[in-house]
């Protein structure tokens, strides 16, 4: 909810909002979203090479502090270059605590037999940006843009005060002797490739929407409701979805459901093309929220179970690719609106990007189709 749903994700909601004030275009906005997914890009590598291991708890707290500060920091100036800084701080911290955060409750709930409880802990992305987006029409008409940040960095400091009370150094659970564990059946390492090229083509797909769907709002003359609302059914979209799409992978297999999640999302991705309406948008926003999350959760799920003597590593490595595509994403989306005044272009191109993905995974589905195996653990 902090680091992604708040300090990643505020600024989409916001980003209106800034450019009536800051008049400033469609490209430049590209820019500094661009700049938060390069130093997610950066946070990501840097937490796959680092030897986080030992001191998980400790980084990840740290990660939360800059996270907070970051936003608090995009209220207090109007200066591009000091905005383009504190963005790139922002994206390296959410990297730390995505990678660190889903390393410890991956290898908690691994450890624990309850592996599909991770879309309940993936949830709190879709609650961050639900939560955060009630704040910002109230925030931004008493007291502008600027009050809007640093409300949300002190929404932040109060859901940190939980994270502080909860989050505890422990060692991992033993499993217990004569214990019956359920094997489920995974593509093998050499397959990982695949799922990093598709997962890298989703980040630079899935970020045009992700960035730009409250502006297309904004932009669109028969959206007789506040263009904020689109996001808010994002998040409303985005909160059950995990726990879905983690059930759904449970019963159909994790490729087979990445594969149907993210033809869904192309088609949400490019609906405002060939149908722009505030109905289209609400459609639009919460097939996209039902998705993009989902996703994620089943590619980092995946590629844990498929490597699980490092999973900070490699849930490290699969979120660097996939900040790759963000970086990528909304800076030729920007240059595309600006160029051509319109969004269509950008999203014709996003939605392709994430079926390309889609059609790269469809080969691995032939490994959801082994039987799980139960293997008993004796003394």
């Amino acid at each position: 909810m902090i680091a992604m749903g708040i300090g990643r994700f505020a600024y989409t909601p916001i980003l209106p909002l800034m450019q009536s004030a800051l008049s400033f275009t469609d490209a430049v906005a590209g820019y500094l979203a661009s700049t938060n997914y390069a130093g997610y890009f950066v946070g990501a590598i840097l937490a796959g090479v680092l030897p986080l291991k030992k001191h998980k708890t400790f980084y990840l707290r740290v990660s939360l502090l800059i996270s907070i500060f970051t936003t608090f920091s995009m209220g207090l100036s109007h200066s591009y270059i000091l905005m383009l800084l504190f963005r790139f701080i922002s994206g390296v911290a959410s990297a730390f605590i995505f990678v660190l955060a889903s390393s410890i409750v991956l290898d908690k709930l691994a450890v624990t037999g309850k592996t599909n409880w991770s879309g309940l802990f993936y949830a709190g992305v879709g609650f961050g940006i639900f939560f955060s987006t009630l704040f910002i029409p109230s925030l931004n008409n008493l007291f502008e843009w600027e009050a809007v940040w640093i409300g949300l960095a002190i929404v932040s400091v109060i859901l940190t005060i939980f994270v502080w009370l909860w989050l505890k150094d422990s060692p991992n659970t033993i499993m217990k002797k004569d214990e019956k564990v359920v094997v489920t059946q995974v593509p093998p390492l050499k397959w990982l490739p695949w799922l990093i090229i598709a997962y890298g083509l989703e980040g630079l797909g899935y970020i045009v929407t992700g960035t730009f769907i409250v502006s297309i709002a904004e932009k669109t003359s028969n959206f007789s409701s506040d263009p904020t609302f689109v996001w808010m059914v994002v998040g409303l979209g985005a909160i059950p979805s995990c726990i879905i799409w983690s059930t759904l992978a449970k019963k159909w297999g994790f490729v087979k459901s990445l594969v149907f999640s993210m033809t869904l999302q192309a088609l949400s991705i490019v609906l405002p093309v060939f149908w722009l309406s505030q109905t289209s948008l609400i459609i639009s926003a919460l097939l996209f929220g039902a998705t993009f999350m989902g996703i994620t959760t089943l590619a980092t799920t995946l590629a844990r179970q498929m490597n699980p003597t490092n999973s900070s590593r490699i849930i490290g490595y699969l979120t660097a690719i996939y900040a790759v595509g963000q970086m990528i994403g909304p800076t030729i989306a920007g240059i595309l609106s600006s160029y051509t005044q319109s969004y269509n272009s950008a999203l014709i191109g996003a939605a392709c990007v994430v079926l390309i993905g889609a059609v790269l995974l469809v080969g691995g589905i032939r490994y959801d189709q082994v039987p799980k195996i139960e293997v008993s653990l004796l003394k």
